[in-house]
């Protein structure tokens, strides 16, 4: 059996030395190269040809983990690497961004090495590989559809999302203060918050801003 080709792209050196000395326990999987940021990643990608990369989100300085799962993924004309995200980060918006970016699949660090093992392999067949609590919330995003705001509510919430406080926002808006709460009171309901920068962020996860 071909081993899988697999390049490792994380900013932390001891992140990619343990996943280096685990792999190298895997059967069928092989480490041809490490790269410790995005722009590393695409260099040694188009020199080494990996089957898969194993992409953090969150790299220091640069191209980010997203950008470069793009660069990988769209930029190679479907021929490039298949992507892997292995991340400790599993919020609606950070996955919803690298599977827009082209991933085949998104796991967590806390994974059991087998299932890491699994799904590289997984991925480098072109099939989807998901962490278990990666999967239940792009289910439970998928039950649950975006809150339908109102024109004056989306934009009392993109004035929320610039800083401004009642009075300002009152004023942008040509409204009175009350109304301007009133709206505050809806949009917290609708959006299952009860404070403005719950609200902002909620809105900025379910990409409700221009």
């Amino acid at each position: 059996m071909t081993p899988v080709r697999l390049l490792l792209c994380d900013d932390h050196a001891v992140v990619r030395a343990g996943l280096r000395a685990l792999l190298s326990s895997a059967d069928g999987i092989e480490v041809v190269g490490e790269a410790a940021t995005g722009e590393e990643a695409l260099a040694m990608a188009a020199r080494l040809s990996p089957d898969v990369v194993l992409m953090d989100l969150q790299l220091d300085g640069g191209m980010d983990g997203v950008t470069a799962t793009r660069c990988l993924t769209s930029e190679c004309g479907g021929t490039g690497p298949r992507v892997l995200v292995l991340t400790m980060f599993d919020t609606d918006a950070d996955i919803t961004r690298a599977i827009e970016a082209g991933a085949t699949g998104y796991l967590l660090k806390a994974e059991h090495p087998d299932e890491l093992f699994t799904a590289i392999r997984h991925a480098a067949s072109g099939r989807t590989a998901l962490s278990a609590p990666v999967a239940d919330r792009l289910m439970t995003r998928l039950r649950s559809p975006s809150p339908t705001l109102s024109p004056r509510e989306h934009e009392i919430l993109g004035q929320l999302a610039r800083g401004l406080g009642n009075r300002e926002i009152a004023r942008a808006l040509f409204i009175s203060e009350a109304t301007v709460k009133t709206h505050l009171g809806r949009i917290y309901g609708k959006l299952g918050v009860e404070t403005r920068a719950g609200a902002v962020a909620v809105a900025k996860e379910r990409r409700l801003l221009e």
